[in-house]
């Protein structure tokens, strides 16, 4: 049973073809997309095929994928999960996004501490990494707020549009 998840403002839940249109809006938007190692979706298509890959990583226990739905509009603003979970070693990843009309709100850094939380305590993990294009000056900021420390920086790590970039690599472990 996938695990919903609740915080003050948000709902984190899993995702349905129903939240295409929602996934669609956010990842089709450049803004969102520029330091996330992916081009911005064309087609609906995309959406669910991106959805169905969410369910198969819960379902093949690599990574868990919530959509984040704020509370008062029912709306779903972004999603937020692990991926590369490596249970034998209690280690995941972290990954989020949150459409731009949402930006600024405090709705990642809530998201993150719920599943933060839950990686720690329900997952049995004692590490969670996060590794963030250099150039993504708000994601890098909140890591750090959040009380995730910079380890170093991996050069040529990811690809955008054709290009490499440099990504810090951030941990946060259980204390």
């Amino acid at each position: 049973m996938f695990p919903v998840l609740e915080t003050d403002r948000l709902i984190l839940r899993e995702m349905t073809e129903k939240d295409a249109e929602a996934i669609f809006s956010c990842f089709s938007n450049h803004d969102v997309t520029r330091y996330y190692g992916l081009d911005p979706l064309e087609s609906m298509d995309q959406a669910k095929t991106m959805i169905h890959q969410f369910a198969d990583n819960y379902q093949e226990k690599r990574g868990i994928r919530w959509g984040i739905e704020r509370k008062d509009t029912k709306e779903l603003i972004g999603t937020i999960g692990f991926h590369a979970l490596a249970p034998k070693h209690k280690r995941a990843e972290i990954g989020y996004e949150i459409s731009p009309a949402n930006w600024r709100n405090g709705y990642a850094s809530e998201a993150i501490l719920e599943i933060v939380s839950y990686g720690f305590g329900i997952l049995g993990l004692t590490r969670i990494g996060a590794v963030v294009f250099r150039e993504n000056e708000a994601s890098n900021r909140l890591l750090l707020k959040m009380g995730f420390e910079k380890e170093g920086v991996l050069r040529h790590y990811m690809y955008q549009s054709g290009v490499p970039y440099d990504t810090n690599v951030y941990s946060i472990i259980k204390s």
